[in-house]
């Protein structure tokens, strides 16, 4: 693939998938609830180019992010496209580090997350534990941590889903985005997935990302934070409203038997 390709494909995910205004409205709001605080020092897991971090740091002049990615790839993109545009000020509150998640950071973070169910790459319980165990130890003596989940029969089918967006960096050009789930093995609850992208001068970007994902239910993840060493999780579930989510997350123990469902799952560490 050449280079252009390669620098599109992630302005392209960024327009397509990622909302960090949203996150961040969430974020804020699980941690008022659960702990009764603002969040200020977030850490960013499974970053890519850390779209999400440099919102965040923009969000509050308090604000400070670590963006932990394996991929240099996708940080180096990050540096030129935002840290870079950021007031000199402002970079000095973000950190991009090319690192392992399953890592104990300092300094101590109030917030540790996990968007677009990235966690679901640790497919055995040792590993997901032993992350855990990491996120723990890198949080201060209150924090939490956010996972994003999703699962029903809808995320396990082979199907594709396209839908045209309009890139936002151009104000016109007309994108094809469709996210193809390629194959689920329900005994090894291993699936498949993969983001494509059309553009308008017929250039095909297939597989432009591609996911090897073990779908974790919310009881597993539940009792792996437990064994990890979080006091308590809880579960935030999207409502609905006739069969199409609303976007609006709620703290529930029960779930609504959807086709298709996202959530927030969170550990809490309150000392």
């Amino acid at each position: 693939m050449k280079k252009t390709k390669i620098i599109d494909k992630f302005a392209l995910y960024e327009e397509a998938v990622q909302s960090p205004a949203i996150h961040i409205h969430w974020f804020n709001h699980f941690f008022r609830e659960l702990l009764g605080r603002q969040p200020h020092c977030l850490r960013e897991d499974f970053c890519g180019t850390f779209l999400l971090s440099t919102n965040w740091v923009r969000h509050d002049p308090k604000n400070t992010a670590l963006s932990l990615d394996i991929d240099p790839e996708t940080l180096s993109y990050g540096i030129k496209q935002h840290l870079k545009k950021l007031k000199p000020k402002d970079q000095r509150r973000l950190r991009p580090l090319c690192k392992t998640v399953i890592s104990v950071t300092q300094p101590k973070s109030d917030l540790i997350v996990a968007c677009n169910f990235s966690f679901c790459i640790f497919k055995k319980r040792k590993l997901l534990i032993d992350y855990f165990r990491s996120c723990y130890r890198s949080l201060g003596r209150t924090g939490l941590v956010v996972l994003e989940l999703a699962g029903g029969p809808g995320m396990i089918q082979p199907m594709r889903e396209s839908r045209t967006m309009t890139l936002k960096t151009t104000g016109k050009m007309r994108i094809k985005y469709t996210w193809h789930q390629k194959s689920f093995d329900p005994i090894q609850r291993e699936g498949h997935y993969a983001i494509h992208f059309k553009l308008p001068n017929g250039i095909h970007l297939k597989d432009a990302f591609t996911y090897d994902w073990r779908l974790w239910t919310i009881p597993e993840v539940r009792e792996c934070l437990l064994e990890a060493g979080f006091q308590d999780s809880a579960v935030y579930w999207e409502t609905e409203h006739k069969g199409v989510g609303t976007g609006e997350f709620v703290r529930t123990e029960h779930g609504d038997n959807a086709h298709a469902w996202i959530s927030y799952i969170v550990g809490i560490k309150n000392n």
